[in-house]
């Protein structure tokens, strides 16, 4: 079996599966947030009954932080409506943007975008902030009510995305009737080359197979190429695998995952048993495909899909008016660093925005100095408008009042995930996705730009 059958195979009881086979799993997590929690909790509630008990208090894992640093008044009701639900089933992993059980969200708008507007528990974007709080670990399952949850992969678990009606039966019975995907095998060797990124593999991937090549299938990665890679790394190339159609990824286990898994599990005090799966002989692929990490660019996802590939040495015609880092996929301190070190010293010529995924996220940047100066002053002394509001912020578009959106036809390029027409806010807008430094180097001269100009 492939590393997902694997993992169905133990969720189902059963000694094997295999692809096509509908099977009944257990969940190990269930994690949902302030767009599609309110939606989760009205199927709960109506079909199982207004004063039911969730499954396993322990299991469910609430993370606002979609539509959160807006003064939209609907948006800041359905924060408050998790917490209600909150309070009301005695749920331990709520990671409220307010340290007031009994209070109310609302964002002060006259105190500006930039600094923040969160208590102590506020986690962030709910795909970096789950294993950052230990909830991600090898061979389990993770759902969630949000289509990038597939970036748990990286941690050798089987994660995919759900609606509401599956998530409000999740929440009551903590099953789910699945069928087990075909799985495409991407192996990789090689190293990445200087000025080439995690986010270069992902979108060479996608326009190899196109924004549909995977739909409802699993993306094994392994290979030497792939043990070299960060916990970082991985996130972001199973972050998009949904940008192919992919139902899940998955990378092998290794001692990376162990130790990044172990530690954020003693540090949040969560559940630190697992049982990773590895591979075996006799696994079966409906595809497969050798990638050597050497030879990739540079590369660019055209709007407006992601399948829409090219090397950013072949797009110096294309003019931006935007630039913009962030995202669970672009938000993470090690994209900051890599976007850091191509603008130190100097000036960003069109507005470009920083958004970390996560407090976390924004301390590290702050606190981690470079001839003592902290790589956020380096970011803000190069133009960037950063905010220390971690949240999805613009990658999703939200209200107009959202940090970053575009509320008029511009191009932006940007570190996040999806470029889909209207995504990061005007329907007219377009979005060219890219490597943090790849974008680094376009915020510079104002068209895309190959990052390796700028290594020195």
């Amino acid at each position: 079996m492939t590393l997902t059958e694997k993992i169905l195979a133990r969720a189902a009881d059963k000694p094997n599966v295999q692809a096509g086979e509908n099977v009944w799993v257990k969940a190990d997590i269930l994690m949902t947030h302030d767009v599609c929690g309110p939606g989760t909790i009205g199927v709960f509630k109506r079909e199982f009954g207004a004063t039911a008990k969730v499954w396993d208090r322990k299991k469910i894992v609430i993370i606002p932080d979609h539509y959160i640093f807006t003064a939209d008044s609907m948006s800041n009701r359905n924060v408050d409506i998790l917490r209600e639900f909150v309070k009301e089933q005695g749920l331990p992993y709520f990671y409220d943007v307010i340290d007031d059980p009994d209070g109310k969200w609302v964002f002060d708008a006259t105190q500006g975008l930039l600094k923040k507007q969160y208590g102590a528990n506020f986690a962030g974007v709910c795909h970096t902030a789950l294993p950052q709080k230990g909830h991600t670990r090898p061979g389990e399952i993770l759902f969630g009510t949000d289509s990038h949850t597939c970036m748990a992969g990286a941690f050798n678990q089987f994660a995919t995305g759900i609606g509401n009606t599956d998530a409000g039966f999740v929440m009551g019975t903590g099953r789910l009737l699945l069928k087990v995907p075909e799985t495409m095998h991407f192996r990789l060797e090689g190293e990445l080359r200087p000025g080439v990124m995690a986010k270069d593999i992902i979108l060479h991937c996608i326009g190899e197979i196109g924004f549909d090549g995977a739909t409802y299938r699993a993306l094994q990665f392994d290979g030497p190429g792939a043990t070299s890679l960060s916990m970082d790394d991985r996130m972001t190339v199973a972050n998009m695998a949904i940008e192919a159609g992919g139902k899940n990824a998955i990378f092998e286990f290794d001692a990376k995952t162990q130790a990044f898994v172990d530690q954020r599990c003693r540090a949040n005090g969560t559940k630190e048993n697992y049982e990773p799966v590895e591979r075996d002989s006799e696994e079966r692929f409906v595809y497969e495909t050798t990638i050597d990490l050497s030879r990739l660019e540079p590369t660019v996802a055209c709007h407006p899909d992601p399948g829409r590939r090219k090397l950013a040495k072949e797009m110096p015609d294309t003019k931006l008016d935007r630039a913009y880092m962030g995202s669970c996929t672009g938000g993470k301190t090690s994209d900051f660093l890599e976007f850091a070190r191509i603008l130190r010293g100097k000036k960003v010529i069109i507005d470009t925005f920083g958004v970390p995924a996560t407090p976390e996220i924004v301390r590290d940047l702050q606190t981690t100095l470079w001839d003592d100066t902290s790589v956020w002053d380096i970011l803000v002394n190069a133009g960037v408008k950063m905010t220390e509001n971690a949240s999805c912020s613009a990658c999703l578009g939200g209200p107009v009042d959202t940090f970053g959106r575009m509320n008029t036809p511009l191009k932006c390029i940007s570190a996040t995930n999806r470029n889909f027409p209207g995504r990061m806010g005007h329907k007219e807008s377009q979005v060219f996705l890219a490597s943090p430094a790849t974008v680094a180097a376009s915020a510079l001269t104002g068209h895309i730009t190959d990052p390796r100009d700028y290594l020195g």
